[in-house]
């Protein structure tokens, strides 16, 4: 079975998913077939003889583990104000604007230098397509999703996600938010609709084969693709950046929304985004970002998923409405199970510190278990293909 290796992909190195038959889906007819690239394999660095990355954890302060499971956001052309969190040794950084100066090659490359120990942020952004592109005038234009599905074959669409990609990674980016996986043919993006056109197809074979092949292009350019947004906006009541929204019982979902992602599971992909919309009898009315039975139960045990688990943004109105400020939605995210916060702000160097201090006392109070702290730290370190005992 040829899988998705996180490692490969942040090294750079080719790596491939099961994209043969999807449990539950039929390949769509129009969709010329995928055939998976052979994986090249990682190196696997030497590590010191007694060495382990619990070990080397135990010697970290717990707020820099902490730090590695926040990803701060910035403005494109003014990426290098985010350096003393760099240096702090936050985890990643969320690139946002819709175009990228010349110089954000040599100012992320800069950054890298920054960060402590070798160990990088991972610099991610939202290249999904049509109105959703940050970069598009360095690295390529990608057409809507549903464009996409409509007027190419998934061969053509994991080219160009591989072209794109390749461009992504010579400018420091290493991983992209996307490809969406909800099943959607409503209007949108708007307050109503969370998806509109960034959904390839309301149909799940459809989604699925354009979704990975989406995937495997980005993996292939290596940059670390992160399907989104579980278990599936498409049937949400509402667009949870306006406001508290509900997906249908899980019994629907399991006929429909969760296929793509279970698809995308049993294919190797390395990273997961759990959206904000509440699962009727499944999260309590909690959103799913912050539910334990959601992340944990549904996703980790239940689907099986062991790659990397990150949020949406904790700054969603959906997320604000269930009583939850940005620093303790991180901290209850980071004990439902997610790896990596992520969240809005025009001014992040408090909101980092705050969510910082906030994992932190969750930890010392013994509400979130060291061990699940050190485990959202290791998935993310493995994301980067990041060893501690070299």
């Amino acid at each position: 079975m040829i899988v998705a290796s996180v490692v490969a992909a942040s090294s750079g190195c080719t790596a491939g998913l099961n994209l043969g038959e999807a449990p539950g889906t039929d390949p769509p007819s129009a969709a010329s077939p995928v055939r998976p690239s052979p994986v090249r394999p990682s190196p696997v660095p030497t590590a010191s003889p007694g060495c382990t990355a619990t070990t080397v954890l135990n010697t970290w302060s717990l707020r820099r583990r902490a730090a590695q499971l926040v990803v701060v956001p910035a403005e494109q052309d003014d990426v290098l104000a985010t350096a003393p969190l760099v240096a702090a040794g936050v985890g990643g950084i969320i690139l946002f604007g819709s175009d990228a100066p010349s110089t954000l090659p040599a100012e992320l490359a800069a950054l890298r230098r920054t960060a402590p120990d070798g160990v990088p942020p991972v610099v991610m952004t939202d290249e999904e397509g049509g109105e959703v592109q940050r970069m598009a005038n360095l690295v390529g234009n990608l057409p809507w999703p549903r464009t996409m599905a409509a007027t190419m074959t998934v061969t053509q669409v994991r080219a160009l996600a591989e072209q794109v990609g390749r461009r992504m990674r010579a400018a420091g980016v290493t991983m992209d938010l996307a490809p969406v996986l909800d099943l959607s043919d409503s209007s949108g993006p708007d307050a109503a609709h969370p998806d509109g056109p960034r959904s390839f197809s309301v149909r799940a074979p459809i989604a699925t084969a354009y979704g990975l092949a989406f995937a495997q292009g980005m993996l292939e350019a290596g940059v670390i693709p992160v399907v989104k947004h579980f278990p599936g906006l498409g049937q949400a009541s509402y667009n949870t950046d306006y406001g508290p929204a509900s997906v249908p019982p899980l019994s629907v979902l399991e006929a429909g929304s969760l296929r793509p992602f279970e698809a995308a599971i049993a294919a190797g992909v390395p990273a997961i985004m759990v959206g904000n919309a509440s699962i009727p009898g499944v999260t309590g009315g909690l959103p799913a970002s912050l539910s334990e039975s959601a992340v944990t139960g549904l996703l980790r045990h239940r689907l099986g998923f062991h790659g990397l688990i990150l949020t949406d943004s904790l700054s969603a109105l959906a997320v604000q409405d269930a009583g939850y400020p940005v620093p303790q939605a991180a901290a209850r995210a980071i004990e439902a199970g997610a790896d990596m916060v992520l969240f809005d702000s025009a001014y992040p160097t408090a909101t980092v510190n705050a969510i910082i201090a906030s994992i932190t006392t969750a930890v010392t109070s013994g509400r979130v278990a060291v061990t699940r702290l050190d485990d959202a730290v290791q998935d993310v370190l493995r994301a980067k293909g990041v060893s501690l005992c070299r």
